[in-house]
């Protein structure tokens, strides 16, 4: 039975899917993480650079306004690039394919890392700010098409353990900036244009060794049409020959897009038999962002250094704490098929909301209670742990398991905007809120992470071990659509 589907019984990891999975992660995902956090090592280093080019132009330093928002541009830009690489995600997974438009995407790395690499030889701090941009979509982009490609990929057994490995490398990659960030390597007035340049490497490797893995069978079949070389490619996939159950199953989800016909963005939030899908996803990945991980990442150093941790070794420590990022991820690529997305999901996210609470009266007595400054610490380590089990990595998948092939493009359009307009949000939105209420700015956070908590536990169910088209008759029923109503809706489309 459903019910007593082992994730351990099933086709195995075969070394195709493993490589397919590592090339496709690391030439995407990889660099995705380590744009994140690449910039914050260097700042001052640049900064220095954005003043002194503008000091060799026109002969005076720029007015601090000015310095401010220029900075506060070339930080944002990445986000808002992000957001409008979400919004090319369905035109170019349908035309081009998830592989296609993973390889397209590189351009979108390569061209910026060679720009930011040259910016200081070229004197020009304009060509970091469009990079920071380009970077972004690339980003938005491959966070978007990754999870559906390997979850396409993926037989069902698999689905949530590969699917958790792109996230696993946005955390590598968060590391590794991190590590080549420290002052003692690449963090230094002749290194930073390198350390920024670096992130071109993935993107070369991916645009060699991704040619050789095979198309999504799932958009081979349905939206190609092409059947034989689907299950040829499932076959290579796979490691055995009987692959006609898999075959079969896709057969039923093109007849049921044939009937759906392909669903727009627009199309999917009128569509009543997607409704609760669209509220989970939209929910899930607002809570992902808005649960305050990035504002706990940009806090962290003023509570370590309250804490007694010195000033230089502040970037060892932040370090660290990205080493924790990966270790619980990993943790979840084999949790997650035993305990299931949902349960990940209650407990991140409950993990996070106790943490905040402890957090802000921890920061709130810092000065008056001993010990709270190392509560403080432990407080921030909790967190990055709650986070990196549940709301990092599930949301993604969840979304690829939720919809079928005729609207899982337009659902990560939907999704993957939300991600980065939050993002968005909470790093132009956060210095305010903390200038404004300080340490109780983390109540805020921690009531997103309770309302999501709840939300989850009411509407969203259990997908481990089930196939695309069981989830969707899972929610079939929540959505209260009879087939006679569902049949006239789909007329419409």
């Amino acid at each position: 039975s459903e019910s007593n589907f082992s994730p351990f019984r099933g086709p195995k990891l075969t070394v195709m899917l493993a490589l397919v999975t590592l090339v496709a992660a690391f030439g995407s995902s990889f660099q995705y993480g380590y744009n994140v956090a690449v910039i914050n090592s260097p700042a001052l280093f640049m900064q220095e650079f954005y003043n002194q080019t503008y000091h060799e132009r026109t002969g005076q330093y720029m007015e601090e306004t000015f310095f401010t928002l220029l900075w506060s541009i070339s930080v944002s830009m990445f986000p808002l690039g992000g957001f409008l690489g979400s919004l090319m995600v369905g035109p170019m997974v349908n035309k081009c394919g998830r592989k296609g438009t993973l390889l397209i995407n590189n351009i979108f790395s390569i061209i910026p890392a060679i720009l930011m690499g040259t910016s200081k030889v070229a004197k020009s701090y304009e060509m970091i700010i469009l990079s920071r941009i380009v970077v972004g979509i690339c980003a938005g982009l491959s966070s978007n098409v990754v999870p559906m490609y390997l979850g396409e990929l993926s037989p069902r057994n698999l689905r949530g353990a590969i699917g958790v490995v792109p996230q696993l490398f946005i955390t590598i990659g968060i590391l590794i900036a991190q590590i080549f960030g420290l002052r003692s390597i690449l963090a230094s007035e002749e290194g930073w244009p390198i350390l920024l340049g670096l992130t071109g490497v993935p993107a070369g490797l991916q645009l060699l060794f991704l040619p050789f893995f095979p198309e999504s069978p799932r958009y081979t079949l349905i939206q190609k049409g092409e059947e034989e070389r689907a299950r040829r490619d499932l076959r290579k996939l796979r490691g055995w020959d009987d692959v006609e159950d898999e075959v079969e199953e896709m057969r039923l989800e093109d007849q049921a897009e044939k009937a759906e016909g392909r669903l727009s963005v627009l199309n999917l939030f009128t569509f009543q038999p997607l409704r609760w899908q669209l509220i989970s996803i939209i929910v899930l990945m607002a809570g992902q962002q808005l649960s305050g991980v990035n504002a706990i990442y940009y806090y962290a150093d003023k509570i370590y250094q309250k804490a007694g941790v010195k000033a230089e070794d502040v970037q060892y420590v932040t370090a660290g704490t990205g080493a924790v990022n990966v270790v619980m991820t990993i943790a979840a690529v084999f949790i997650v098929e035993v305990l299931g997305r949902r349960l990940l999901l209650l407990a991140g996210f409950g993990i996070c909301c106790v943490a905040c609470a402890v957090l802000t009266a921890a920061l709130a007595l810092q000065d008056q209670v001993a010990g709270m400054p190392t509560l403080s610490i432990v407080c921030v380590i909790v967190y990055v742990v709650g986070h990196a089990i549940g709301p990092s990595p599930i949301p993604s998948l969840v979304i690829t398991e939720m919809f079928l092939q005729s609207s899982r493009p337009a659902a990560f359009m939907v999704g993957g905007t939300v991600h980065w307009l939050c993002n968005f949000t909470v790093g132009l939105v956060f210095p305010f809120i903390q200038g404004a209420l300080g340490p109780y700015s983390f109540i805020i956070f921690g009531v997103i992470c309770l309302l999501t908590t709840i939300y989850t536990y009411l509407i969203v169910p259990e997908t481990k071990g089930k196939t695309f088209m069981e989830i969707n008759h899972i929610f079939a029923k929540r959505n209260r659509v009879d087939i006679s109503e569902d049949k006239e809706e789909l007329k419409d489309f």
